[in-house]
């Protein structure tokens, strides 16, 4: 057994299990920021019941996501001693950051909330959940920046055979991590308007607490309409990018071999990444690929083959990935418009509620899939350009490996089957009565 391919898997399991937790309590703070705002603004009950009932489900979420993410933080130290020794004072310092100060401010404040209710004035304790919804975010943000520094390494220099911090404000302002956190960001936020559009739709379907949960419904489907459309603009950003200083990356996405002046883009394509080809290439759109990639028609992409086999990313995988991701980002904006414009009389609107209630996992699917495209499209490099993923795993015993991977399977799985019991129970219960 290889410990780097073990590694590797161990990982991924535990990268995307944790982001199955961490998009929705990113989304659903704010939700509910905005739904107690409006309670002291109005002082209607019924926003204080919202801020309680989807606070009941953000609090199940937001345990479940710290038990996942502290392992995953482990894992640098057991699995991947030689990258932290190698880039440990870049990568650890930005993460350092993140717990001392973003974490360490949404967990306080997360109790206030919690054990605030009739204590403290509705003005703090709004401010609390704001401040919540802020820290949540600012979390990301240093987490995304250490992700983009691997993806896009700058602000370095070599010395004594380790990467050393040189120049900290060129790391957190280079643009490749500006780009990826808003495409993260708002794809976390637009999962939790489809979340909190889909709960409701269960409801309205049930004809339960109608006014509640229109009000809810609403608040939703604002969210995930402009966060929807928003990632879409910013994604496409974040593609130029990546066809700048990731052109490998860029090239498996779309299983483009040969370098092109004013490249086509395929609609209907089947990667054959044993023979350097496509064994089916259907319906091209010229000079799309050049446009898209460098918002230019005439632009020169360069193809697979241009780059040595040993570093060329997975292409099926990634390239599959990348289709998933963009087909579910395009469907997404059509499902929150639709839900909308027929809003005021959604409970007439038996089918379209069923497809809400049944596209909740259509959001966390997108992510995932988005997930795989910036990881396994940056292979082989666990540091792009700068270090190869085989040279950066511990030098321990595979069998250990192996072992603590199938550990993590079991108890990941119970974990998860926890966390989507206590959801869909405290969901279907609905909130407590007026």
């Amino acid at each position: 057994m290889d410990v780097v391919l073990l590694s590797r898997l161990q990982f991924a399991v535990a990268t995307l299990f944790h982001f199955i937790f961490v998009p929705l309590t990113l989304g659903l703070s704010v939700i509910i920021a905005v739904m107690e705002t409006k309670y002291v603004r109005t002082g209607d009950e019924n926003y204080k019941r919202m801020a309680k009932f989807w606070g009941k489900l953000f609090l199940i979420n937001f345990a479940l996501g710290i038990v996942t993410g502290i392992t995953l933080e482990f894992q640098f130290g057991t699995n991947w001693s030689r990258y932290s020794a190698y880039v440990g004072d870049i990568f650890g310092a930005l993460l350092a950051i993140e717990a001392t100060v973003a974490f360490f401010l949404e967990s306080t404040f997360v109790a206030v909330w919690v054990f605030g209710w009739e204590r403290i004035s509705k003005r703090l304790h709004c401010l609390a959940i704001i401040l919540v919804a802020a820290a949540s975010n600012i979390s990301a943000f240093w987490i995304l920046v250490a992700n983009a520094w691997m993806q896009h390494p700058v602000g370095y220099v070599l010395r004594n055979g380790r990467a050393e911090l040189d120049d900290f404000m060129a790391i957190v302002t280079q643009r490749f991590a500006w780009h990826e956190y808003f495409h993260t960001v708002l794809g976390a936020w637009v999962l939790a308007g489809f979340f909190v559009m889909g709960v409701s739709a269960w409801h309205i379907l049930r004809a339960r607490e109608l006014d509640f949960f229109k009000k809810s419904f609403n608040i939703g489907v604002g969210f995930a309409l402009v966060c929807s459309l928003l990632v879409a603009a910013v994604g496409h950003l974040h593609g130029n990018e990546v066809a700048k200083v990731q052109p490998a990356k860029l090239a498996a996405m779309e299983s483009h071999w040969q370098t092109q002046k004013g490249a086509p883009m395929h609609l209907l394509v089947v990667p054959d990444e044993k023979n350097e080809r496509n064994a089916l290439e259907l319906f091209a759109i010229p000079n799309l690929l050049s446009l898209l990639a460098f918002n230019d028609p005439n632009a020169t992409v360069k193809g697979l083959k241009d780059f040595p086999a040993d570093e060329r990313p997975p292409v099926l995988l990634t390239f599959l990935s990348f289709r998933v991701m963009v087909a579910l980002g395009t469907l997404f904006p059509i499902l929150a418009f639709a839900a909308f414009v027929l809003r005021k009389g959604i409970e007439n609107q038996k089918l379209l509620l069923k497809i809400l209630v049944y596209a909740i996992p259509l959001p966390y699917l997108a992510i995932e899939t988005g997930w795989i495209v910036a990881e396994v499209g940056r292979q082989p490099w666990i540091v792009y350009g700068l270090m190869k993923t085989k040279d950066a795993a511990s030098p321990v015993d595979p069998m250990q490996v192996a072992l603590t991977l199938v550990l993590f399977i079991i108890v990941y799985a119970i974990l998860g089957a926890v966390d989507i019991h206590l959801l869909k129970k405290y969901a279907q219960k609905g909130p407590t009565p007026a």
